[in-house]
């Protein structure tokens, strides 16, 4: 009897489990509609009239808010101060609120002549609405993290990790299938509608998620371990930054993410203008790492709980990049099949690495400090997220443009992606090396990532 008063609300399965399904559909809405503008290009260009640069503009300016105002970082720090119920509200709310700015500017702006701060206005909206959309997606997504591990702390963290990806990747799929042919068999705002619809339903989920978090919170109130570690100090920032692993985890992710979502961003075009894939399903190719990361992500999680070997999945995850990008860049293979079965190897890569690195980050990190080092690492990957989309997008509109076409009375670009294609190879090649320094550091500072998470 007396075992079982003092067992806590996750020291139960289906609690814990429970939790993390609730916060993982919120997740999982934040991921489509992240995802559901990017098969919609050639239609951006043939009945909005924007360009490549324009597209790019807009891609990046997810990041923009995060990289400029820092907002990752105080995200982090309100993460570490007012805890994960608050930041998580506050983040989902910023998510619904950019998601309508988005939809506002393509319903009542999109076409525009007029400009703003020399840029189309419907361009220019949508993208600030994006902004605000990826300062809330990004602090949710180290709010979710932290989550877990305060849930599944000694538990099976990775596994939990991989799941929560996974079902987030579920989104993604989804938004690359459906965008295209909702866009053509409605209009082209409705897939977003759609998502700020989802959006909604996944406030109204994680706020059922604090009901259970404040329950859990009730009964680890004994625990005097618990009294410190959400209270935020500036020392945890130079902590965090001091030690060797932040930087080349940090590097390693803006290196690795930079090679896979911005890529996923052009990909539906490059599977339609290289591979001659149909464009109805064009984004379900392009959105196949999203349908690996499904399956893959959680068998992966389970892998690295019981075995290890976090660091070495990491390197091999990206030595895979560089083989997928390296083949997409070769200029006379047009084989569809070809193209199919890089985006397989693709989702193997991009389930391996984020098994492996997020689970790693709780072993270099004390708990205490986990809020401010997620946003710090989360922030250097928006670098990435910003700079190489609008890098994209503008090697594609002054370097790449091999003609034009007419589709339905509406004109777009074709274009050559071999050198977009060998800049994301280069990038590949240093997430490499990254990896392969940080596994070396594993050996030199004792951080543990090659040991299992699940003690026997």
């Amino acid at each position: 009897m007396n075992q079982t008063s003092n067992q806590k609300l996750n020291d139960k399965a289906w609690a814990r489990w429970s939790a993390l399904f609730v916060v993982a559909f919120t997740m999982m809405a934040a991921y489509y509609v992240n995802d559901i503008m990017a098969p919609l290009k050639s239609m951006l260009e043939g009945e909005l009239h924007w360009t490549s640069g324009e597209f790019g503009f807009f891609t990046g300016a997810y990041s923009f808010l995060n990289v400029f105002l820092l907002m990752l970082i105080w995200g982090g720090l309100i993460l570490d101060k007012f805890g994960i119920r608050f930041t998580g509200m506050l983040s989902t709310i910023l998510m619904v609120g950019g998601t309508i700015c988005e939809y506002a500017a393509i319903t009542r702006f999109g076409g525009t002549e007029e400009m703003l701060f020399g840029y189309k206005l419907d361009v220019f909206m949508a993208s600030a609405g994006y902004s605000v959309f990826g300062v809330g997606a990004e602090v949710a997504g180290i709010t979710v993290t932290k989550i877990i591990a305060k849930w599944f702390h000694g538990k099976e963290m990775a596994l939990a990790m991989g799941v929560q990806v996974a079902l987030a990747r579920v989104g993604s799929q989804v938004a690359y299938a459906v965008a295209i042919p909702v866009a053509k068999n409605w209009h082209l705002d409705t897939p977003l509608l759609i998502g700020a619809i989802l959006l909604v339903g996944g406030l109204v989920s994680f706020l059922c998620f604090t009901f259970m978090d404040r329950k859990l919170d009730r009964q680890v109130t004994i625990d005097t371990s618990c009294g410190d570690d959400e209270k935020f100090s500036f020392k945890d920032v130079v902590a965090v930054v001091s030690n060797p692993g932040f930087w080349l985890i940090a590097l390693l992710c803006v290196l690795f993410y930079s090679c896979v979502f911005p890529f996923q961003k052009f990909a539906t075009e490059l599977m339609v203008t290289k591979y001659n894939v149909s464009e109805d399903i064009a984004g379900t190719f392009a959105g196949l790492p999203a349908l690996g990361a499904l399956f893959l992500t959680p068998v992966f999680g389970g892998m690295i709980d019981r075995r290890g070997k976090a660091a070495s999945i990491m390197m091999l995850g990206a030595a895979m990049l560089i083989f997928v990008h390296a083949i997409y860049a070769i200029p006379f293979i047009h084989a569809s099949w070809v193209a199919i079965i890089l985006m397989i190897i693709l989702g193997i890569a991009f389930s391996l690495v984020p098994s492996a690195m997020w689970p790693s980050v709780a072993k270099i990190f004390p708990v205490k400090q986990l809020g401010t080092a997620y946003a710090l690492i989360f922030f250097i990957q928006n670098i990435g997220l910003w700079g190489i989309p609008a890098l994209i997008g503008s090697v594609l509109e002054n370097y790449c443009i091999t003609g034009q076409e007419i589709v339905n009375g509406k004109t777009t670009n074709l274009y050559d992606y071999t050198l977009p294609m060998c800049i994301f190879t280069g990038i590949a090649i240093l997430s490499l090396l990254v990896a392969f320094f940080l596994k070396s550091a594993d050996k030199k500072y004792g951080y543990g990532l090659e040991k299992a998470n699940l003690k026997k």
